[in-house]
């Protein structure tokens, strides 16, 4: 991320601020990757990134900073990310509506710690979706 300085307060204004630095990311890694996915190892599939992996995780990792950072390493979480659970999606939660399963990833980066990585495998084409990434701590 080019020297772009993550604020690391909890004031409204930071949080805002983390929003936009990962929207802005994410722009970014759309224009370098035409594709828009990437192959995940430990599923032997392609996890695709929409629009609403980005308003998913902009929402999420933008209140903290450590989950902002996490954001950075997007083609790597991706790519090494190792199944923990499967699981059936949230009641209530309109954004997961569209997905038949939910699969909770972690990837252990080092020098940073734990990351989560959320996944929807949509209804009917079973692709696989970037829901969320978020750092654990």
């Amino acid at each position: 991320m080019n020297k772009i300085t993550i604020p690391e307060g909890t004031t409204i204004e930071e949080i805002k601020l983390r929003k936009k630095i990962i929207k802005d990311f994410y722009a970014i890694w759309n224009a370098a990757n035409p594709t828009k996915h990437i192959y995940n190892i430990d599923l032997k599939d392609f996890i695709h990134v929409r629009f609403l992996s980005i308003e998913e995780t902009a929402q999420k990792a933008s209140n903290r900073y450590k989950s902002t950072l996490a954001v950075t390493y997007l083609t790597e979480i991706l790519e090494k990310a190792k199944t923990v659970i499967r699981t059936q999606p949230k009641q209530g939660i309109e954004n997961q509506k569209r997905f038949s399963e939910v699969i909770s990833m972690e990837y252990d980066k080092e020098d940073f710690g734990k990351i989560k990585l959320t996944v929807g495998v949509l209804r009917g084409s079973k692709q696989k979706i970037q829901y969320c990434i978020t750092a654990i701590e």
